[in-house]
Parts: structure tokens; sequence; C-alpha cells
């Protein structure tokens, strides 16, 4: 009994421990069936260095396992992440050596398995991930050099953080596992907290937890380096098309200079919406905010990448046969290496190649758009007008995804073209937006549209599922309001996104200018020029900006414009079978139905004059 008491401090180091073994197992009980963890425990062990009778894996070893791509340069970073996550929910006991049981809660959270343990989604795993990536450096360098005691002091008293905290912090080492809290972010804190809390309510270990966050120190301005992001994004984009079992061995053979070129531009338009322009790097605010409404499905691509370690070469699965596990097993990894991949795109187009299909996946769900996706119109082959628009887009059944890349303009107009543009349009309030990552003006812009095209002369298409979104030079997705539905509309005076239908005739007196909603996209008749607007007061069809709290206006000449359907080959059939009916009826029209009476048709083009009386002469009376 006195011992107990005697060695109240030292108790909570080694409950700790025992808490995040048994929380291990129970991940393993709950998470996983017996056959996974079979292969789980194979595929560690046959990999595994040996030290003092600890069996760990190192960066090399992880890295060579999930074939993380040496060009794209994200292995260090995932084995940050990594490190931080197998220390889960302890932040004290980060960076944890990966021995099995790390390894296990890393493979839990990072293929999202964990939702008969931790109770709100996405939400916590996205928390988990940003701990995982961030650091406590002033500097934001991607290395993690130590900042000397004394620095670190007069830095904090800059800041307001308590000394006892930043003394703790330099003491400790522990980097990365406190997320960036703002002075009204208490509440955000507690949630956190809750986090972690849920996974131990059930055993019974609550308290002990608390004081482990009582002693952790609280990083009140950690930050995701820009790099390390970066790398990371670079990987996330490599890894979007990935389905289960999938070898990333085969798209890294699609990682040609051009690919990694176009790969770090798609990345930097990302970025940019982070407002890395003005911070050192990326702050949990920020995080929080924009990968909800911009990037939902941006960390996707890990679940299959670590689902790798669920499927071990070395097991026989048709020596099992005769198992009696009641449990539903997963099917064995596919064995199809001298297979070429299926083809993400039937053909890429001016605008959309495996780049863009990659950044549209981080938004509109990937079983949505790889290899589920034709072109209907593109404008460099069809042309630019809205008689071939309208007749590649009418009829398909499914929905379809607008994207539109051109050029900035002056406000003030170069020629008559851009003059007669501008004549249509009210007077530019706001000016130009950010230039992002692009250094030439480029900009494209896009729509996912969840409806059929229609022609909407009496009232706008689309529903609360339609997106209005920028792809360069800068990553947003501004999502439909409840406040308007005047989501898209298509008529004979062009093509418009969160703007009012146009009144046929403009009232005497009244401006004959094009109405634009606060934040709405407009192509013009000819499909020659377009601009995109953004009040943020919002108010329209389509929430105004999360990342940017500015109103701006870009007015650009189409340089390309695509609009490709989301759909199979069922699709694609009652499409044809569409036009074949409708031009069916048009014939009937044009012929008057000849055909049903020989005697009648004769009559009527007589009297036309188009058949018979040839002999006759026009004029003559004799």
């Amino acid at each position: 009994m006195g011992q107990g008491h005697s060695g109240e401090q030292g108790s909570h180091a080694v409950s700790t421990e025992q808490l995040s073994h048994e929380l291990a197992i129970r991940f393993a009980k709950k998470c996983f069936t017996p056959l996974e963890i079979t292969h789980f425990k194979d595929v560690f062990r046959s990999l595994a260095d040996d030290q003092d009778g600890i069996r760990y894996w190192k960066e090399e070893t992880l890295c060579r396992f999930l074939v993380i791509p040496d060009a794209l340069g994200p292995g260090p970073v995932i084995f940050q992440m990594a490190t931080s996550l197998g220390a889960f929910p302890f932040p004290s006991l980060a960076p944890s050596i990966l021995t099995m049981e790390a390894m296990l809660k890393v493979v839990v959270v990072m293929t999202e398995r964990y939702g008969r343990v931790l109770k709100r989604g996405n939400t916590d795993r996205n928390k988990l991930l940003f701990r995982s990536l961030a650091v406590f450096d002033r500097r934001m360098s991607s290395t993690s050099a130590e900042k000397p005691a004394e620095e670190a002091l007069v830095e904090g008293d800059k800041m307001g953080i308590p000394r006892e905290d930043v003394v703790e912090e330099t003491r400790s080492h522990v980097t990365g596992f406190s997320i960036d809290e703002s002075g009204n972010d208490d509440e955000e804190e507690e949630d956190d907290d809750e986090l972690a809390l849920a996974a131990l309510e059930s055993l019974d270990a609550i308290e002990v937890f608390k004081h482990d966050q009582r002693m952790d120190t609280k990083i009140h301005h950690a930050q995701i380096p820009v790099e390390n992001f970066r790398r990371l994004l670079l990987l996330l984009l490599a890894t979007a098309p990935l389905s289960p079992q999938d070898n990333l061995s085969k798209h890294a053979q699609r990682l040609t200079d051009d690919r990694i070129k176009g790969l770090r531009r798609v990345a930097d338009s990302i970025l940019w919406s982070f407002g890395i322009e003005e911070n050192a790097g990326i702050y949990y605010h920020d995080f929080n905010k924009i990968i909800p409404a911009s990037l939902p499905y941006l960390f996707d691509g890990l679940n299959p990448l670590f689902e790798h370690f669920l499927f071990s070469k070395n097991i026989d699965l048709s020596r099992r046969k005769s198992s009696v596990s009641s449990t539903p097993q997963p099917p064995p990894p596919q064995q199809t290496p001298n297979l070429p991949l299926e083809p993400l795109l039937p053909r890429e187009g001016e605008i959309l190649d495996l780049n863009i299909l990659s950044q549209l996946s981080f938004f509109i769900k990937g079983t949505t758009i790889f290899r589920r996706l034709r072109p209907l119109y593109l404008g460099g082959e069809a042309g630019f007008s809205i008689g071939s628009f309208e007749q590649k887009v009418l009829n398909w059944r499914a929905p379809s995804i607008l994207l539109v890349s051109g050029t900035k303009i002056s406000h003030t107009p170069s020629d008559g073209r851009e003059r007669a543009f501008a004549d249509k349009l009210p007077p530019k309030r706001f000016p130009d937006g950010a230039k992002g990552n692009s250094g030439n003006g480029r900009l494209t812009f896009g729509v996912y549209l969840n409806v059929p095209w229609k022609q909407t002369n009496k009232a706008a298409m689309g529903d609360s599922e339609t997106l209005l979104f920028q792809l360069e030079p800068i990553h947003e997705v501004f999502r439909a309001s409840s406040l308007s539905t005047d989501y898209a509309t298509f008529t004979k005076s062009g093509i418009n996104f969160g703007s009012p239908p146009p009144k046929p005739k403009p009232v005497s007196g009244l401006s004959s200018h094009i109405a634009l909603g606060p934040v709405s996209l407009m192509l013009d008749d000819s499909l020659e020029f377009g601009v995109f607007t953004h009040d943020s007061a919002g108010g329209g069809s389509f929430h105004a900006s999360q990342s940017r709290q500015s109103d701006w206006q870009d007015r650009f000449e189409i340089g390309s414009l695509e609009v490709w359907g989301c759909g199979g080959d069922e699709e694609a059939e009652k499409q044809r079978a569409a036009w074949a009916f409708e031009e069916r009826e048009a014939m009937m029209r044009r012929n008057l139905n000849i055909g049903k009476d020989i005697d009648a048709d004769r009559a009527l083009l007589e009297m036309a004059g188009l058949v018979g009386q040839h002999n006759a002469s026009g004029g003559s009376m004799g």
C-alpha cells in the first residue's frame, strides 16, 4: 500500500505505456479481421530490424515497402507522420519507434478503420494528420534544428506563451503534436482533447490521459512547413487514383519529367489556397477551414496505400480455404504485375490531363471520375459556338464537369472584341484576383453539374450538389448556397453559373448590362470571353471564399473550353438513343409525314410548285 503511494509520481508514465499497449489490442480486435491481422504480422516481421530484442521499422523500410517514388521526395514526411500517429493517443510518447503496436495504430488511422473507436470521423482524422505533419519552428525550416533555450524564452515572451511551457518544450524536444491555438480557440482545444478521450473511454483511463495532456507542452504556434506539405501533395496527387491493392509502382511509371512538372504546378495552386504568401507555414486554423470546404478527399489516397500492410505475399490464401471463420474476408491482392494499367481517361483534353484529374478527385469522389469520364464537348475540335456546345452536351443524362481556361485581359479593352464584351458587363468595381502560382495570367475555372444540361429560358438548372471551382492559379471550391437557386443557366445569350437568368429584352430606360451574381462565372454568347466575380459579402447561389476575404473580378479571354460527362457506356448509349430519337422527330417534321397518303402528299407538293407541271411556261397564257 505504502509502496503504491510512494511510487505515485512515476506511475503515470508506466500507465500511459500500458494503456497505449491496451489500445493497440483494442484496435487489433475491433478494426481488423483475424486474417488481416495474420497478414499484418507477417508483413511487419518479414521486414523489421531487431535491436536489443525490439523489432521496428526504419524510414527506409517503410518507404521501400510503400514504394514511395524518390522523385517526389515525400519519404521523410511520411515517416514523420508515422512516428507521430504511432504514439496515439499520448503526445508525450511521440515520436514513437515504429514497433508492431505503433505500426498497427498507423494503419488504423491511415486506412480509416477507426470508426468503432473514434467518434467524429474525418474531423478526428484531419486533426491527427495535422498533428503528424506540424512542427514547432519559427523559421519554418523543413529540418528540425533545436532552438537554444534563451532564444526560445525570448520568443515565448513575445508571443505570450508561459515560460514554464517553453522550458518544458525545450527539454522534451517533442515537436509536431500540438496544433496552433488562437486566442479564441479554446473550444477547438477541448474538442481535440475529446478526440483521444473517446479512444480511452472504455479503458477507464481518462484521468491518466488528462494528466498526460497537462504534462505535454501546448504548442500554440505549430505549423506545417510549406515544403513538407508540397512533398506530401505530390504524393497524394500520385496516389489519388489508387484502388485497393493497387501497386503504386505502376502509377510511378507515369512520372515522367513533364508529369512531375505538371504535378508541381497543381500542388502550388493548392498551396496558395492556404495563404502561403502571408505565412511561412500552414496553421491549423487554415487547415481545418480549407480541407473540409475545398479538399475533403485530399487524404483518400492514403487508404489503399496503407492497405498493403494487410496483404502478405508470403501467405498462400488457397491453403486457408478450410477456415471456419464466419467473418467475411477481404479479396486477395491482385497478382497482375505485368498487365498495363487501365487508362484513367479515354483521352486527354487541352485542360483535363492526369494531373488535373487527380486535383478534381480532391473534392469530387474518385469513384465518380476515375475511368468514368468521357469528352462531350471539346471547343478546340467542335468549335467555339453555343450551337456546337448545345449539340454535344444536351441529352447527357448524368452529371458533367465543365472546364474553362484562359488568360486575363486588362480592364481597359485593347481591341474591338474586348470593348464589345466590356460593354455587356457592369462597370468593374473589384480589382483582379491574386496571381497565385501563375506568372502569365492563366486562369482555370470549372463547374460540377449534378443534373443534365438543358435550355433554361424560364428557370435555372442545378441543385445543392452543384460546385463552382477554381483550379488555377489558386485552388478553391465554392459550394452551393441555399440563398438563391440560380446555379446554372444556358441560353443563346451565354452560359452562366451563379447569376440570374438573362432577361429576353431589356426594358426601355433600364441598363442592358448582364447581371452578375456575387460569386459567379459567366461565358459570353460567342464563347470568346468569360468573367469570374467574387464578392466576399456573398449572398448569391454560391458561398464566398473560405480562404480569401477580399473582393475580386477576373475577366479573361477563353483559350480552351471542355465538358466531360461522368458516366460509362450506359450513359453514352442513352445519349445516342436520345439523339437518334430527336433526329427521327426532326426528319418527320421536315418531310411532313410523307408516305402516309401519297395522293395528298403529291397534291401538296404540286401546289408548292415542287413537283409536276414542269412543261408549263411561266408567264405565258397561250
